[in-house]
């Protein structure tokens, strides 16, 4: 069983307890953010400080004058030039190798097209990766982190379309709850980029912006839910198709980057979810297209359920599941162990345990409980096989 935990850089940087405190869950690495989105993080462990205000979309190391002009400013908020690599070279000194973690498409503060809205409102948190610079902002983080000599493989975040599913900052938009197909609806993009997309998919941009925006302003206009998505199934397909294309471009050229610096073995996933209309950082793939030369996806199995790890595995992806281990973010950690089983039992390849520098210290017993218990039931299953 493949488990992992994912950490922060200031989880671990002025904290000469934290690498061995991740080595106690008995991970087998963790999954470090090396480039990362604004965020406010409790550190409840930490020797100098409690709360991290991380003000905007940055890289945690050097990405060198090749990238400096396309990629995120460097943080200042971790006190290191290279935060992710003192926060490697510590996991490493307690026998923890490291994986780096990558959010792609979900940004604050960086200077590249974004998803414009059938309304024509930005969305500032969502690069649209209809555009060719935002494929080559994607390329240049696989290219700077696949150089990295100390880390052992790579979790891309958001890789393809994010949209309107997003916590900002104060967020006031949850007056009109909206279903998964009308928070489709308001991902939907329509910059130029995007309008040229359609037209080459044969979608008429203008009329399918008017469809859009009748039906989501039907919603908007009514307290009761409504069924469905888009009325004409073609029209609605031919979007979705048109979406696939431009989001296994992306995925397939930071794959194809990452393999021209390491070998074919260096694990490569992306947090994905097998529901290709989904815009969230678990970003929709259509599977049959998923590249080949990935790795495999981290679903998110945060819930307990095991779903997204079946519905993978029945395309031959492997899967593995993110599973959340922290209390005060809604997890029943004492079901935690029974869900690393259950998902064990879907097919899941491995798993991912969010978050161990959010967590409290009886979040982390759990998760090292759970762990343990994955092993053990691994090692009673090969010995009744023997």
């Amino acid at each position: 069983m493949d488990a992992a935990a994912y950490v922060y850089p200031w989880d671990v940087v002025g904290d000469d307890a934290a690498a061995e405190t991740i080595a106690g869950l008995g991970v087998d690495h963790a999954v470090v953010a090396a480039f990362y989105h604004a965020t406010r993080a409790l550190t409840p462990r930490h020797p100098r400080h409690r709360v991290v205000v991380a003000e905007n979309s940055a890289s945690y190391l050097p990405v060198g004058a090749a990238w400096e002009q396309v990629l995120p400013p460097p943080q200042v908020w971790v006190d290191a030039e290279d935060a992710f690599g003192a926060t490697a070279e510590a996991l490493a000194a307690a026998g923890v190798p490291t994986h780096a973690w990558v959010v792609v498409d979900h940004v604050d503060a960086v200077d590249a097209p974004h998803v414009v809205n059938a309304y024509g409102d930005v969305y500032p948190w969502a690069l649209c990766p209809s555009n060719e610079s935002v494929l080559e902002y994607a390329v240049g983080l696989a290219a700077v982190v696949a150089e990295r000599s100390d880390i052992s493989g790579i979790e891309f975040e958001a890789a393809g379309w994010y949209g309107f599913d997003h916590l900002h900052e104060h967020d006031k938009v949850a007056g009109i709850p909206l279903s998964d197909d009308e928070l489709y609806l308001m991902s939907l993009c329509f910059c130029d980029a995007c309008r040229a997309e359609y037209r080459d998919s044969g979608v008429d941009a203008a009329l399918l912006r008017s469809a859009v925006r009748e039906r989501l302003d039907a919603r908007f206009a009514t307290s009761e839910p409504l069924a469905g998505s888009l009325p004409d199934a073609q029209l609605a397909a031919a979007v979705l198709g048109m979406r696939t294309r431009v989001a296994g471009r992306l995925r397939e050229a930071m794959v194809r980057e990452v393999r021209t610096q390491r070998d074919p073995d260096f694990p490569v996933l992306f947090h994905a979810s097998p529901d290709a209309h989904r815009s969230i950082a678990f970003t929709g793939v259509d599977l049959t297209t998923f590249p080949k030369d990935a790795t495999g996806i981290v679903v998110n199995c945060w819930g307990g359920s095991t779903e997204n790890v079946i519905l993978s595995t029945a395309h031959s992806v492997a899967a593995y599941a993110g599973l959340l281990g922290v209390r005060g973010m809604g997890a029943h950690c004492e079901r935690l162990a029974e869900q690393v089983a259950a998902v064990r039992a879907a097919g899941a390849s491995g798993i991912r345990l969010y978050h161990a520098g959010l967590a409290s210290n009886a979040d982390l017993d759990a998760m090292r409980r759970a762990v343990e218990a994955g092993r053990a039931a691994e090692c009673a299953r090969s010995d009744k096989l023997a």
